[in-house]
């Protein structure tokens, strides 16, 4: 199994190799999110970037409660992830008492869905916020300080890469390229739907088995979804197809 130093490594070699003629926003986000978890001992992450409005649009997260709750944050207009993107700085708060103070209609909510603590990293270059990392913990104790900035590396690192991806050098190009991907998570999240009631998995195995199907066979995850959808890839859709293919595991803890 790899030792963390090395997976470490990999996952930022990873997360710098944008460059690339079939660069896939919503599978880079994704391993972002299921990285950060992996890496900073969490319980779940998502993030949400902004679109050409300024809005904040939930576009990964590493399960589906993380993606439920971060869909409240919005609804809400409120939460970490919300004031770490408005201020551009970590979001840190001590204690489910502090952040019933501070957002007292996201707290039931986070709580409800299993969790204990809520923290966000903002995806910053320099003085822009694109977005912000969202950190969940089942503990009622978040992160230390020390593992908050291994995590800002890793949204850094990231965030360097989307903007220079086929030398984006600008904040509205940028925003077209998200303002699709957030079109594509819309098909994405009807194909999780639809392969979760034709083979009765789970809506994160269903995206788990979509993501490996495409990545054997050289496809953007979005061909596959909206095949998924429209009834075409009957292979993935056969219950005999789910589950196959072996997925990465993380490093040894």
């Amino acid at each position: 199994m790899v030792n963390r130093e090395q997976y470490l490594a990999e996952t930022f070699v990873e997360l710098a190799d944008t460059l690339v003629d079939d660069f896939d926003v919503i599978d880079f986000l994704y391993l972002l999110a299921t990285r950060t978890v992996e890496l900073l001992h969490a319980s779940a992450a998502g993030i949400m970037m902004a679109d050409q409005r300024g809005g904040l649009q939930v576009m990964a997260s590493s399960g589906e409660q993380a993606r439920l709750l971060e869909l409240f944050e919005v609804q809400s207009n409120e939460g970490p992830c919300l004031d770490c993107y408005r201020s551009g700085a970590i979001v840190s708060v001590g204690g489910v008492s502090a952040m019933h103070s501070r957002w007292p209609t996201f707290t039931p909510r986070l709580l409800e869905l299993g969790f204990g603590s809520a923290q966000a990293i903002p995806l910053r270059l320099r003085g822009e916020t694109i977005g912000a990392l969202n950190i969940f913990r089942t503990e009622p104790i978040g992160l230390s300080a020390e593992t908050l900035l291994l995590g800002q590396a890793l949204a850094n690192v990231a965030t360097v890469g989307l903007i220079q991806q086929r030398a984006i050098s600008t904040q509205e190009l940028l925003s077209e390229q998200l303002q699709t991907a957030l079109i594509s998570r819309i098909v994405l999240e009807q194909a999780k739907g639809v392969l979760a009631e034709r083979t009765g998995l789970g809506m994160n195995e269903a995206f788990r088995v979509m993501r490996e199907y495409a990545r054997r066979r050289g496809q953007l995850l979005i061909k596959v979804a909206e095949g998924v959808v429209d009834g075409t890839l009957e292979d993935l859709l056969a219950p005999t197809s789910v589950g196959s293919g072996p997925s990465r595991r993380g490093p040894g803890r």
